[in-house]
């Protein structure tokens, strides 16, 4: 790829980025309505097609070469659009070389556990890109709106108290660098909405019969702990952006930007990797010489 192309992809997602050791207030430090005075709506599915052709490009190569991974943190509230935002990325990637999980409540099994441990079991394989629909990342955050949540987990009495969450930060931050020194790049999106947004959204889920199915009167409860989960996030992006793993605040008031953003991102760490077509040694180029002379044999 040009070097002037990586350098507008960087270039165009640097705004996103939280630079670790910042201290972040969401509402005052990134726009959910922000869509870059250079893009127009009109022009944003020729630019998602561009991403989503350079990233089927680069996660070809990536499964070719085998020796790098790929983990994509997905994070947003109720209807930031984090489904949407997979489904229109990858729709060009090939399918054998992706894998998602989207994270519930977690299970009686998985409580029985650390609370990395259902994540690390799903973890993308060298050569494949691997979406976390929600993530470990949960653990600070509706863990933390809700702390009653936390009583389930089993944790002995000494470990409950309020240095929890810190605890937590340190210990995601150690386990990301252990990632990433292990040749598995971690890329960490977060969909920033606005309560107008959400509720423009959630209203068109009632309204809408076939997006009834998407609404739960369980989400509008949540939204009455906005200003909880916005401090939650806050302090999230704050302490557990590093330079190995930094967080990218996606703006997702306009789904199309937020599309075009989320596939630059991730595009930029594979560029980043630039992962290669593994060389052919002289006996395996022999070895397809010899083969192509059989194929071409059988014309005769």
């Amino acid at each position: 790829m040009p070097t002037s192309r990586a350098r507008r992809i960087a270039d165009f997602i640097a705004p996103f980025r939280v630079d670790p050791g910042r201290e972040v207030v969401l509402g005052r430090d990134f726009d959910p309505g922000y869509t870059d005075g250079l893009i127009r709506k009109d022009e944003s599915e020729t630019l998602l097609r561009m991403g989503v052709e350079l990233l089927a490009e680069y996660q070809e190569r990536l499964a070719a070469q085998d020796t790098y991974g790929v983990l994509v943190v997905l994070q947003a509230l109720d209807a930031a659009g984090k489904d949407g935002t997979i489904r229109h990325v990858m729709s060009g990637v090939n399918p054998q070389g992706v894998v998602v999980h989207s994270f519930k409540a977690p299970s009686h099994e998985e409580l029985d556990h650390d609370y990395l441990w259902r994540c690390a079991t799903r973890l993308p394989a060298r050569g494949q890109i691997g979406i976390f629909n929600r993530s470990y990342y949960e653990e600070v955050l509706v863990v933390r709106v809700h702390p009653e949540l936390l009583a389930t987990q089993h944790l002995p009495p000494e470990h409950r108290g309020p240095e929890v969450w810190h605890r937590r930060y340190r210990e995601i931050n150690h386990w990301e660098r252990y990632l990433t020194d292990n040749g598995f790049k971690i890329v960490k999106l977060f969909l920033n909405l606005s309560k107008d947004e959400q509720r423009r959204r959630f209203l068109a889920r009632i309204d809408e019969p076939e997006k009834n199915w998407k609404f739960s009167p369980a989400d509008a409860r949540e939204r009455a702990h906005w200003d909880e989960y916005q401090v939650a996030y806050s302090e999230m992006l704050t302490h557990t952006s590093t330079e190995w793993a930094p967080w990218h605040v996606i703006p997702a008031d306009h789904k199309w930007f937020a599309r075009i953003a989320a596939a630059a991102t991730i595009a930029d760490a594979l560029v980043g990797i630039d992962p290669r077509f593994p060389d052919v040694d002289d006996a395996t180029r022999a070895a397809l010489t010899e083969a192509r002379a059989e194929l071409e044999a059988e014309d005769r």
